[in-house]
């Protein structure tokens, strides 16, 4: 039986963590000093003349770690490596379990990604719900300070009937504007409260329109690229559902595969799950299976405005 020791196993690594006093915070900084050890000035430097690149994992989790900040679930971060090295443990011995040496870096590496993943798509919905709320905010606000020519007033005029989280972003600006009057300096600081491209060019517009109102005839052309972002991705979430329906699909045969082998032929089964040619062609299946994945993420994400 595999399931018992498999499960003598996970209760080993709790006991190892519970005897070691390990806390989430502890298990998420070794592993970002391991992926990301601490840099040199040199290197520092290098990277900074572009003649060096940062690693793309440090890149990817500092990426997701800041995410979560930004949508208010900072503390989630910590939770998510400590989860994610459970599982890479996990899928390494079921991989051993089972005898099969080759799947242990696969088992272990799909294991890893799955909570990563499913905080990237969560941050996902999150963005879309940003871009859809930010549309109708930013449209609002720039109908009533183009009459108004004051963007103070024309987001008290609109900021009630704004919807969470874009009503506290706003509410943030109107009292950064009454402690300190300097509009230009609020709006920088508005800059950063949603990293958006789109809504980034909004404020650099609006903060050159505090020096020249003429300016403000190019605000709503900005605030037009939100709806063609949409328009867009809609239509492209219709044409990529088929493929991914059919890619999956063909992941599911392939896996099937190999239960429906041991009901028609044991044989054949055994040829597959005991000998070496047959684990090495589970390895190279699983894969396949892994990169296919992370390319078919990669590709059928929502698109991103870039300047």
């Amino acid at each position: 039986m595999i399931i018992l020791p498999f499960i003598a196993s996970v209760f080993m690594i709790v006991a190892i963590i519970l005897l070691l006093k390990l806390t989430p915070e502890q298990v998420t900084d070794d592993m970002m000093k391991f992926v990301s050890p601490k840099q040199s000035l040199r290197d520092k430097v290098r990277i900074a003349q572009g003649k060096k690149k940062t690693r793309r994992l440090s890149n990817a989790l500092k990426s997701i770690n800041t995410a979560l900040a930004v949508t208010g679930k900072d503390g989630q971060f910590a939770t998510i490596c400590t989860v994610s090295l459970a599982l890479l443990f996990c899928g390494g011995i079921f991989a051993i379990l089972i005898d099969n040496i080759f799947l242990v870096p696969i088992f272990a590496a799909s294991l890893a990604l799955l909570p990563f993943a499913y905080s990237k798509k969560t941050i996902g919905y999150y963005n879309q719900h940003i871009e859809q709320e930010l549309e109708t905010a930013l449209s609002v606000i720039t109908t009533s300070y183009n009459r108004s020519e004051d963007i103070v007033t024309a987001i008290r005029e609109n900021i009630e009937f704004l919807k969470p989280p874009i009503n506290q972003i706003f509410r943030e600006f109107m009292g950064d504007v009454t402690i300190n009057p300097d509009i230009k300096a609020a709006l920088y600081k508005l800059k950063d409260k949603i990293d958006n491209s789109i809504f980034r060019e909004w404020v650099d517009t609006l903060i050159q329109c505090q020096t020249d109102r003429n300016l403000k005839d190019t605000l709503e052309p900005v605030i037009k690229k939100l709806s063609d972002v949409r328009i867009v991705n809609n239509e492209l979430k219709t044409k990529l559902m088929e493929p991914r329906k059919e890619y999956f699909m063909m992941v599911a045969m392939v896996v099937g595969n190999i239960p429906l082998l041991y009901l028609l032929n044991q044989s054949w089964y055994h040829t597959l799950m005991n000998t070496v040619p047959g684990k090495f062609v589970l390895a190279i299946c699983g894969v396949v299976i892994l990169i296919t994945t992370l390319f078919l993420n990669k590709f059928t994400k929502p698109i991103e405005y870039r300047r």
